[in-house]
C-alpha cells in the first residue's frame, strides 16, 4: 500500500503541513513512492494472471509486494521526523489532534469513494456486501473483522495497518519523550531494538477470531515502520554534526545501499521468506520476511535522505507525478484489475500478464489523477484552511 504521507511539498498555502519534515520537500521520496505503488500493482496483476506460477521469475513477481515495506518505511520516516527534530531542540511537532485531522483528511475521503464504488458497482464485491462488510471496510477494520476483505479491496489490509501506526505514533513519541537533548543519541538504538523485538511477534500465541490472523496486525509490521523511524533519527544526527559521520558516507551511498536492498529482495523471493501466494508462512519465515523488508525499505530510502546524489530519475517530472497519484493508484488498481478480465475477455490465472498489466496501468492512472484533483487535494486544503 502506498503510504499516503506528505513529503512537505513547497508551501503554496502559507501553512506548513503537520507531519512534514523541517527540512522541506525531498523530491526523490515522491518518485520512490510512485515506483513502489507500481510495484504493488505488478504483484497483484501477476497473481491474477497466474504469472506468479512461472518457474523462478514467478517468485520475483510475487515478491514485488515487498514494495509495501517501502511505504511503511516512508511513513515511519516522514511522520517520525518532526519528533526526532523536537528531541534535538527543533520546533514543536503538531498537536495530536491536528496531526490526526491531517492524516484523516489525507486518506479517508478518497478511500471512502473507492469503498463505496467497489461495494456498489463491482459485482463480485457487491453481491455478498453485508452491513458488517460495509462497516469494517469504511472503518478500516478489515484485518480485525473476519471475512471482510473483499474483491477489489483486498489490498486495504495494509492501509488498515497504516492507520494503526498513525494512531500508535503519538504513543511512541510519548514513550521517548525523556530522550531529548544529550539523551537523544539513544533514540535510534531504542527504535532499532523495538524493530528487532517486533520480529518475535509471530512466535507469540496471540488469540484471534476465526478468519483473522495476528500477523496482519501492526506489531508484525513494526520492523518496517521502525526502519524509517531509525532513518529519521539518523538524518537529524547527520544534520546536527559539524563533520559528516563516517556511517553517513556508507548509508548515503546509493550503490552499496541499493545493492543491499536488492539482495534482501532476492532473498525474500526464496523459501526463507515463506511460500509464494496466499499460503501462510511459518513463524521463522515470517520473521525473516519482516527483517528483509526492513532492509529493503531502509536500503532504498537512506541514500535519498542521507546522500548527496541528485537521483535524477526519481526527481523527474514523470516520477513526481506518479508519486502524487500513488495513493490513488493503490486504492483503485485492484478494482480496475477486476474489471479488465470481463471487459477484454481474459480468463483469470490463464496468462496475459503484460497485456493485463498495461491495461490496468492505463485505466488506473487517469482514475488516480482525477481522485487526486477532485478529492484528495481539496480535502487536504479544506482541513488546512479550517484547522491550520
Amino acid at each position: 500500500m502506498p503510504v499516503p504521507v506528505e513529503t512537505a511539498k513547497p508551501d503554496t498555502t502559507g501553512v506548513p503541513d503537520p507531519g512534514s519534515a523541517p527540512r522541506g520537500f525531498v523530491a526523490a521520496l515522491e518518485g520512490m513512492r510512485g515506483l513502489a505503488a507500481l510495484g504493488v500493482m505488478v504483484t497483484h496483476v501477476a497473481f491474477e494472471t497466474g504469472a506468479t506460477g512461472m518457474p523462478v521469475l514467478g517468485r520475483i513477481w510475487d515478491r514485488f509486494g515487498m514494495a509495501v515495506a517501502v511505504f511503511f518505511a516512508l511513513s515511519g520516516f516522514l511522520l517520525w521526523r518532526p519528533h526526532a527534530a523536537v528531541a534535538r531542540g527543533g520546533p514543536a511537532a503538531a498537536t495530536t489532534r491536528r496531526y490526526l485531522l491531517h492524516r484523516a483528511a489525507r486518506i479517508l475521503p478518497a478511500y471512502w469513494v473507492v469503498v463505496c464504488a467497489v461495494l456498489i458497482l463491482l459485482p463480485s464485491a457487491a453481491h455478498p456486501a453485508s452491513a458488517k462488510l460495509w462497516l469494517a471496510n469504511l472503518a478500516l477494520l478489515q484485518v480485525y473483522v473476519p471475512l471482510t476483505l473483499t474483491d477489489g479491496l483486498t489490498q486495504m489490509w495494509s492501509l488498515s495497518v497504516e492507520v494503526a501506526f498513525y494512531l500508535a505514533l503519538p504513543l511512541f513519541a510519548l514513550a521517548l519523550r525523556r530522550l531529548r537533548g544529550p539523551a537523544a543519541r539513544w533514540r535510534a538504538p531504542v527504535l532499532l531494538v523495538l524493530g528487532v523485538a517486533a520480529l518475535s511477534w509471530n512466535f507469540l500465541p496471540v488469540p484471534t477470531p476465526a478468519g483473522t490472523y495476528s500477523d496482519n496486525w501492526l506489531p508484525g509490521y513494526l520492523p518496517w515502520f521502525a526502519a524509517g523511524m531509525v532513518l529519521a533519527e539518523l538524518v537529524l544526527v547527520a544534520e546536527s554534526a559539524t563533520v559528516a559521520p563516517r556511517w553517513q558516507r556508507v548509508l548515503g551511498s546509493r550503490w552499496p545501499m541499493w545493492a543491499a536492498a536488492l539482495t534482501a529482495f532476492l532473498l525474500s523471493a526464496t523459501v526463507i521468506a515463506g511460500p509464494p501466494g496466499l499460503q501462510r508462512a511459518a513463524p521463522w519465515q515470517y520473521a525473516t520476511k519482516m527483517g528483509l523488508g526492513a532492509i529493503i525499505g531502509f536500503g532504498l530510502l537512506a541514500p535519498l535522505v542521507l546522500g548527496a546524489g541528485r537521483h535524477r530519475l526519481l526527481r523527474s517530472r514523470v516520477a513526481a507525478t506518479v508519486g502524487r497519484w500513488s495513493y490513488g493508484i493503490f486504492i483503485w488498481h485492484l478494482a480496475v484489475l477486476s474489471m479488465m478480465f470481463p471487459m477484454f475477455g481474459f480468463l483469470p490465472f490463464s496468462g496475459g500478464f503484460l497485456h493485463v498489466l498495461a491495461l490496468t496501468v492505463g485505466f488506473t492512472l487517469p482514475l488516480a489523477a482525477v481522485g487526486y484533483a477532485l478529492v484528495e487535494e481539496p480535502a487536504r486544503r479544506w482541513v488546512r484552511r479550517r484547522y491550520g
